[in-house]
């Protein structure tokens, strides 16, 4: 083979090299392509809504009241729903059902996002029949693990006697930063085996005005008399362990609240303890009332440790009231009171 045949065989190999290369390049910059395109409509995608429904009275979301939102979770959920409340005034007697679980509701601004109603007891309902305390709730929360955040319940009845804002039957319901509102039996805990965890909320009221059989912390909070009355009127079961226990609270009263008593038992084994709180100087030296039931003093639970201030009287209180050890005293903590068989800590 002369050396211009060979020359000429390596040309053609080289040139069909190149056209391999340019091929393979061809094919590459095709399947790039969609793959170019795809990233970036990958990346403008949504994040997710961190709630499932908005509420606004004008409009701007998904439903206008908050009972019409309620409405919308799923029956007897097996995920958490969360609500969104826009600022403003919703005049509604909320119900949330025993039908209706895993909710949280989280509001705004604790003091402009406000649920109100006037019912009170003996007020006549739409048919003509009276209310009952019982009836007489702006919102009854009988579903399980029912959470509110910065929303503020108000019974605005005024003083005519019964008149609940927060009727609470469900268990392990939560209420982190609210507001209590009204004057008569503003809270009831209902619910004999239900546990409810209030964390920084402020609850005002007359008489008896943290009320019912529910077992209740309250951490934090502000509790504020308007009234020479009574702050608790615990109706804890004998089965019971604890019912209202009062964590690093702040009692205080208005200028009409002089004379007050930190509880007194609706039913003889009322368990009610207060816990390193800070007491005005309102609170009643004696500290206890029997509600003229002298067989109570022998059953009702009535407990402080290391309270603070002025109203603070250890000294001087009812002889059938305790002082807490320090050991009885570290074992009630929200873990510990709320647990019951689930091992729940809110």
């Amino acid at each position: 083979m002369s050396h211009y045949t060979t020359l000429r065989q390596r040309r053609l190999t080289s040139r069909r090299f190149r056209s391999l290369r340019e091929w393979q390049r061809a094919v590459l910059i095709c399947l790039f392509i969609p793959i170019v395109t795809v990233i970036p409509a990958c990346s403008q995608t949504p994040p997710p809504r961190p709630y499932d429904y908005i509420v606004a009275l004008d409009g701007s979301g998904d439903f206008r009241t908050i009972t019409d939102a309620v409405n919308a979770c799923r029956d007897y959920a097996e995920r958490d729903f969360r609500i969104f409340i826009k600022r403003g005034i919703y005049r509604e007697k909320l119900v949330i059902p025993a039908w209706k679980r895993r909710i949280t509701f989280v509001g705004e601004q604790v003091e402009q996002t406000v649920i109100t109603y006037d019912d009170y007891s003996g007020k006549l309902d739409p048919l003509g029949k009276k209310h009952g305390t019982f009836t007489s709730h702006t919102c009854l929360v009988a579903g399980t693990d029912i959470t509110f955040e910065n929303i503020t319940f108000e019974n605005s009845a005024g003083q005519v006697g019964q008149a609940v804002a927060l009727h609470v039957e469900g268990d392990r319901c939560v209420f982190r930063n609210c507001r209590l509102l009204g004057n008569q039996d503003t809270l009831f805990g209902g619910g004999e085996t239900s546990r409810q965890y209030f964390d920084s909320c402020y609850i005002e009221g007359t008489t008896d005005f943290i009320f019912g059989p529910s077992t209740a912390v309250f951490r934090a909070c502000t509790i504020l008399s308007k009234k020479d009355s009574y702050i608790t009127a615990a109706s804890t079961a004998p089965t019971r362990e604890h019912g209202f226990v009062f964590l690093n609270c702040r009692l205080s009263a208005d200028s009409a609240g002089r004379k007050v008593y930190l509880g007194r038992p609706w039913r003889l084994y009322a368990y009610t303890a207060f816990v390193r709180c800070e007491m005005g100087p309102h609170i009643r030296p004696e500290g206890w009332h029997n509600w003229s039931k002298p067989e109570a003093e022998k059953t009702a639970r009535y407990s402080e440790y290391r309270s603070q201030g002025p109203g603070a009287n250890p000294s001087a209180r009812v002889s059938w009231s305790r002082q807490l050890s320090d050991n009885e005293a570290a074992s009630l903590t929200v873990k510990n009171v709320l647990r019951g068989f689930d091992n729940w800590n809110p």
